[in-house]
């Protein structure tokens, strides 16, 4: 076990069950894990992070999430938040936010809507100068962390183009009201944002104001989807430990249910769902860090493979543990809650089957031998 995964489990401990009954993870846990740079590890080392390549830090996010959905939703927002800073903001908004981000000031990201959830075209929040300030304007829901955050990096429209914002959680005008009925993750801090006239100061809005907001949805989605991927790996390790402990533990009909050849092949299937999914977001990883121009499909694939595997997998062992499953805040009951939502968030599996779809499409000959 590295530093960092020794680190996490023991900040962990025996508590996940506890926090996802409560739907809180106390603040100074987090601050804890933040202040090493461990919520945005592949934040660099010249800005005070761990610097962890994206293969590395994938590993360690699939372990976080081996142990707590709701930690590792935590970790993706604040992971995604950092990287959108590095690529979406100047030298001097870098040399600012990512030392912030590095030492624990905690952030939420801000894309979904109650009418622009997975369709961002639809997205009606406004960004707009206004002298040396800027006045955003609008709603935001389902946003995970924000009910832990000090900062929020939220996406809306500024004139025809897109922009994004950095938004203080004390900004007047602000509203955050937090979500008490999630069906998983339930310590992630979701909540719903009312910003009604917010003001901030005009070096909070990224350098990169005006681009195409699909352009910089983009770049905000494609950590988040590296993250959930390699969580849902976590979630298929945590869910094949327990079943295996458990089916080579309890006895039925004079034998150890793992003796008994369906229940076998159960933690088979297991087994196999953590290995592909693993693998998957291996391959998305390297794509990361070598700077592939096919990252943004491996990202979705990585996504959506994994987060299909994690459901599927999660609910093959409740059906294993049985009873013993059937706790609520039990480990393979909050992976069958977590994983379900892990097929919604960032691009429901329904709007990854396209995007996939379209890529093959691109890919496919033409007549005449051209693509």
């Amino acid at each position: 076990m590295s530093e960092p995964e020794a680190l996490v489990t023991g900040i962990v401990g025996d508590q996940a069950e506890e926090w996802d009954r409560t739907g809180r993870i106390p603040i100074e846990t987090l601050r804890e894990l933040g202040k090493g740079g461990w919520l945005c590890a592949q934040v660099g080392t010249a800005h005070g992070g761990p610097g962890l390549d994206s293969l590395r830090n994938g590993r360690f996010t699939a372990h976080v999430g081996s142990l707590c959905s709701s930690l590792r939703s935590v970790m993706t927002s604040q992971g995604m938040a950092a990287w959108i800073v590095q690529r979406l903001g100047g030298a001097g908004q870098r040399a600012t936010l990512l030392p912030a981000l590095a030492a624990g000031t905690l952030a939420a990201v801000g894309f979904s809507e109650p009418g622009a959830g997975s369709d961002l075209g639809a997205m009606a929040t406004t960004i707009r100068d206004e002298g040396d300030t800027v006045v955003v304007d609008g709603r935001k829901m389902w946003i995970t962390a924000a009910a832990y955050a000090d900062l929020l990096v939220l996406f809306g429209r500024y004139g025809s183009g897109g922009a994004v914002v950095v938004v203080p959680c004390d900004a007047p005008g602000l509203e955050i009201t937090p979500l008490d009925d999630v069906l998983g993750c339930r310590a992630a801090g979701h909540a719903g944002l009312v910003l009604d006239n917010v003001r901030v100061r005009r070096e909070n809005l990224l350098d990169s104001a005006g681009a195409p907001l699909s352009l910089l949805a983009t770049v905000g989605l494609t950590y988040g989807r590296m993250s959930v991927a390699w969580g849902c790996v976590g979630i298929l390790d945590g869910c094949l430990g327990a079943a295996v402990r458990h089916a080579t533990t309890r006895e039925q009909f004079g034998r150890a249910l793992s003796e008994h050849q369906l229940v076998a092949g159960h933690l088979a299937d297991l087994y196999v769902a953590g290995q592909v999914a693993r693998r998957i977001c291996e391959h998305a990883s390297r794509c990361w860090d070598e700077g592939s121009p096919e990252l943004a499909t491996a990202a979705v694939l990585a996504k959506h493979v994994s987060a299909t595997q994690a459901a599927t997998g999660a609910a093959t062992a409740v059906q294993v543990l049985g009873g013993a499953g059937a706790r609520d805040s039990s480990l393979v009951a909050r992976a069958y809650r977590d994983a379900k939502l892990m097929e919604i968030i960032e691009g429901s599996n329904e709007l990854s089957r396209l995007a996939l779809a379209e890529d093959v499409v691109r890919r496919a000959p033409r007549p005449g031998g051209t693509r």
